[in-house]
């Protein structure tokens, strides 16, 4: 997977790591952000889904 450093930030200064996308609300797992058909926040292990506003 050549995009995992775009999923955690890393601070050198305390050495701790923090994931930049949500976790679910469901199982705490991570979740994927799609922008098509509709903008939206998904998990693939529980299919719980959160849909964005789109401001216009």
């Amino acid at each position: 997977m050549p995009y995992i450093h775009k999923l955690y930030e890393v601070d050198y200064k305390n050495w701790t790591i923090k994931r930049k996308n949500k976790t679910c609300p469901r199982c705490g797992s991570f979740m994927a952000f799609h922008k098509k058909p509709v903008p939206r926040w998904h998990c693939g292990k529980c299919n719980y889904v959160e849909y964005v506003k789109q401001l216009f």
